[in-house]
């Protein structure tokens, strides 16, 4: 290919938003030279590349935009140190079945299990699948660690508020160490808890986790490395 078709490739992807493109084209030619690639063959890999680089480029927005507290994902979690965990249920939620029926996840437990890890799993998957993840608009809303502080009524209310206008409009992934019968006290009344229940719970899949935590795991394997140098 000559120069100047080449600088006129460069110059056309400029200004459709390719910039991928401008910069790797003489990179595709050597690979079709290499191919002995077809027409079709070589406009199927530009565009398939291209189409990559944009959903990365998305992507990475997508998580940027979530605010998430880290970004780990499903492959990073430990099933085996929560043996009474059935993973096929959190491997079938992490299809995101449940996202596009706009159903939510509960996800309930103690402290450190991995209640929220499992969560930002998912989100960062429902990421990577081009949902968005903010409060009212997104299609899946993460609400992390419910009950660890009692609510004010007006936050009560709050909450309350963000539920009622998500139901059936968009997922809600939500991690809690509190049972549900336990919400009364969370929320500071039975009939505000019940109401945020039975919005959430109508169209829910839910999981409990009750094994060790991860957290004090790690903290006792530190006590027993520095026992062993002492």
């Amino acid at each position: 290919m000559s120069e100047l078709v080449s600088t006129r490739i460069r110059n056309t992807a400029g200004k459709l938003g390719l910039p991928h493109l401008t910069e790797t084209i003489n990179e595709y030619i050597r690979r079709a030279d290499e191919g002995k690639m077809g027409y079709l063959d070589f406009l199927d890999l530009v565009l398939s590349e291209e189409l990559a680089v944009r959903d990365d480029r998305r992507f990475r927005q997508g998580l940027r935009l979530s605010r998430l507290p880290h970004h780990k994902t499903m492959d990073e979690y430990d099933f085996s140190f929560q043996p009474d965990l059935d993973p096929r249920k959190v491997k079938d939620l992490a299809t995101l079945s449940f996202v596009e029926a706009k159903a939510n996840a509960a996800l309930l437990g103690p402290p450190g299990v991995g209640k929220t890890h499992i969560a930002v799993a998912l989100a960062v998957a429902a990421c990577r699948a081009g949902y968005s993840g903010t409060y009212l608009r997104p299609s899946v809303l993460v609400v992390d660690e419910v009950g660890y502080q009692p609510l004010e009524r007006a936050e009560a209310n709050l909450v309350f508020q963000v539920i009622s206008k998500r139901y059936e409009k968009g997922s809600i992934i939500l991690t809690s160490n509190k049972t549900f019968s336990e919400w009364g006290q969370v929320f500071g009344d039975e009939v505000l808890a019940t109401a945020i229940l039975d919005r959430l719970l109508h169209h829910c899949e839910v999981i409990s986790i009750n094994g060790p935590s991860y957290r004090l795991k790690n903290r006792l394997k530190a006590i027993e490395r520095e026992n062993d140098v002492a």
